[in-house]
């Protein structure tokens, strides 16, 4: 689905009305026949219309409230797998941050020969 779908369908929706307008005009004005006929068709055709752009225009918000509630659901998957991964790499770097808080106190242990003073590293 595009991102500017909104505006496409509302194109089609105003071609849509706006043809069938002028072909019905078309065939009544050049239709053979009395200009109470051609007045009282041009009147149900238009009553014809009306009903076709309002069926048109309901079954175009029922698409477009059927993918807001499938964008709301991506959008809480993707927000709900961004936290685990936050929290995963969060883990990862703490646990690292530690390991070489340790690697570098035995280090330095070794340096000094096994007299340096046991510091407990910092939370």
């Amino acid at each position: 689905m595009s991102d500017n779908g909104g505006s496409e369908t509302g194109a089609f929706l105003a071609g849509f009305i706006i043809g069938g307008l002028v072909g019905a005009a078309t065939a009544l004005i050049l239709a053979p026949q009395s200009g109470e006929q051609t007045r009282s068709q041009i009147r149900e055709k238009g009553i014809e219309l009306r009903d076709r752009a309002g069926e048109v225009a309901e079954d175009a918000r029922k698409r477009a409230e059927e993918a807001a509630v499938e964008a709301r659901k991506r959008a809480d998957e993707l927000e709900r797998r961004a936290k685990e991964m936050y929290e995963e790499q969060r883990t990862r770097v703490t646990g690292a941050v530690e390991e070489g808080k340790k690697a570098a106190l035995r280090k330095k242990e070794e340096l000094l020969g096994g007299k340096a003073e046991k510091v407990e590293p910092a939370a």
